[in-house]
């Protein structure tokens, strides 16, 4: 589908901004933006006052950012299952909550090294429950022709926020103290909280119950795993992250030691880098267009590479803020690009899970890169590490060769609702299983190897919506005979995944009936008994649950 025509007719990047409820929001979370990023100074700066530890400064960065890899998950799963404006609303009271304790703390002077990470690590942890509920609720905030630019804006928000924010947080710092830095992060959660409060969201309910927290997280992690475009983004996110961590790990290093500066100077330096970062989250919709996703990254690669090289080299504020601002630029295009390419290619009914997974991926990446790097700073020196990232950054362009970036349809993940009911004759509940499921297929033998390669096709879109121990046989007396087979571990486990079709499993599926030959498909679904499992005297279901067959449209 055309995502520029969409774009140029439905008014360019900032298109967006003509929703209202869009709007609130976004201008809400710029707030809440910066807010962040003064955090993100004032405990950084903080921590050199604290420690000369080039290690424990770079774990500032980690403490922000593991977080989002630990919680991003679970928290993905919730805004699948519930109402996302509820846990978007959730995730930023505790984080106000905890960055308000930090402020009264720093405030009476107890400041130490591990209770600044550990409050860092809180505030991160409710921003990585919000973060998902915001990100996957997009899209019922604009329409589906502006979801690319509404994406973009996304991004960009938080980089005028870090175009401006470090500075305004070095000036705090250097004015009032850390203290008040973390004041000012508290209360920038306060307008993007009113703004979800005040969204009338009109909440479409599942025609099924929802699944429990653990299941929710399986089947997203599954669907992840068995699908080639999302998995492949995954990858290349996490190792992107890794790869160039050190700029913002290191910032507070690069300019005390390499720059002789003080907490403005790494304001200045992270307001560099948030300037190329807006610059770079403009260009997502033409680059994308132009030149395609695959080639775009890797040109991106190669520019980061040899910015942070320069930034080693570099002992002047204004050609270390020019590298810096080139960075930031490629750096955010990069994963605003990653970041589109997730949403093109997730269902609406694993969208969070696969957003959160996505974000997982590449803090965790900058989580275990920003430890790495100071380690390496503090064995080698800060220009030596900057060096090395930037070569890892330049050598990622092979890993595409690997594993290239997908070409993602919109249409492919439209949900295709199933109308015909399964017949039952037992009383079920939800959590009645296995659940096997034998499909017969009669086959021309001579089609056999075709029918093969278009049921492999089948197979990976059984496990990716949620069927487990899928399987193909052939029948050794009538070589036409065919039966596939999977299983569920529950019934409530096959009617969720039976609501999980999309357009593109459609035709997979078509493509593999075309070669039965005779009349309707068989399909078998059988209760598998496990040895003492039935009750002999009564056959009584689960009382816990209710009936539950199947719920027709």
């Amino acid at each position: 589908m055309g995502n520029a025509g969409h774009e140029r007719s439905s008014g360019g990047t900032f298109a967006p901004l003509r929703e209202p409820v869009f709007r609130r929001i976004w201008t809400a979370s710029l707030l809440s933006n910066f807010g962040q990023l003064i955090l993100g100074v004032g405990a950084a700066w903080e921590m050199t006052r604290l420690t000369p530890s080039p290690g424990m400064v770079a774990l500032v960065q980690s403490a922000l950012m593991l977080p989002l890899m630990l919680v991003a998950l679970p928290a993905g799963a919730l805004a699948d299952m519930f109402d996302r404006r509820r846990i978007a609303m959730a995730g930023l009271a505790f984080s106000m909550i905890c960055a308000t304790i930090l402020t009264l703390l720093a405030w009476a002077g107890y400041s130490s090294p591990w209770m600044l990470l550990a409050f860092c690590s809180l505030i991160g942890a409710g921003v990585a429950l919000y973060s998902p509920a915001w990100q996957s609720s997009i899209s019922e905030q604009v329409g589906a022709h502006h979801l690319p630019a509404a994406i973009a804006l996304g991004t960009i928000s938080y980089n005028v926020a870090r175009s401006f924010g470090p500075a305004i947080g070095g000036v705090i710092v250097l004015a009032a103290g850390a203290h008040a830095a973390f004041a000012v992060n508290a209360i920038g959660y306060l307008p993007l909280f009113i703004a979800f409060f005040l969204w009338q969201r009109r909440h479409v309910s599942s025609r099924l119950p929802p699944e429990q927290i653990h299941r929710a997280i399986v089947s997203g992690a599954r669907y992840a795993l068995h699908a080639a475009p999302i998995r492949t983004v995954l990858v290349r996110a996490f190792l992107f992250g890794l790869a160039g961590a050190s700029s913002a790990a290191l910032a507070p290093l690069i300019a005390k030691q390499l720059l002789g500066g003080d907490a403005s100077t790494f304001g200045l330096l992270l307001g560099a880098s948030g300037v190329g970062a807006v610059g770079g989250a403009l260009l997502v919709g033409p680059c994308r267009d132009r030149f395609g996703t695959q080639r775009t990254v890797t040109i991106l690669a190669l520019v980061s590479g040899a910015a942070l090289a320069l930034v080693g080299f570099s002992r002047s504020v204004p050609l270390t803020c020019l590298a810096l601002c080139i960075a930031g630029g490629a750096n955010i295009l990069t994963i605003a690009l990653f970041n589109v390419a997730v949403q093109l290619a997730a269902p609406r009914w694993v969208t969070a899970r696969a957003l959160s997974l996505f974000s997982s991926a590449l803090t965790g990446g900058i989580a275990i890169g920003a430890a790495i790097w100071g380690w390496i700073a503090g064995q080698i020196a800060v220009d030596g590490a900057l060096y090395l990232s930037g070569l890892a950054l330049a050598a990622l362009p092979l890993i595409g060769l690997l594993l290239p970036l997908p070409d993602t349809n919109e249409a492919d993940v439209e949900p295709f609702l199933l109308n015909n009911e399964p017949e039952v004759g037992m009383a079920l509940t939800r959590r009645s299983g296995p659940i096997i499921i034998e499909i017969d297929y009669d086959v021309d033998p001579a089609q056999a190897r075709d029918f093969y390669g278009a049921m492999l096709q089948v197979q990976r879109t059984r496990l990716r919506n949620g069927g487990f121990n899928w399987s193909i046989s052939r029948d050794i007396a009538d070589p036409a005979q065919w039966t596939e087979r999977y299983q569920c571990p529950t019934w409530g486990d096959y009617l969720h995944m039976r609501e999980r079709f999309t357009q593109a499993d459609k035709d997979i599926q078509l493509h593999a009936r075309s070669f039965h030959k005779h009349g309707d498909l068989r399909v078998r679904r059988r209760l598998e008994r496990p040895f003492g499992s039935v009750r002999w005297r009564t056959d009584t279901p689960d009382p816990q649950q209710g009936m539950i067959n199947y719920i027709g449209p």
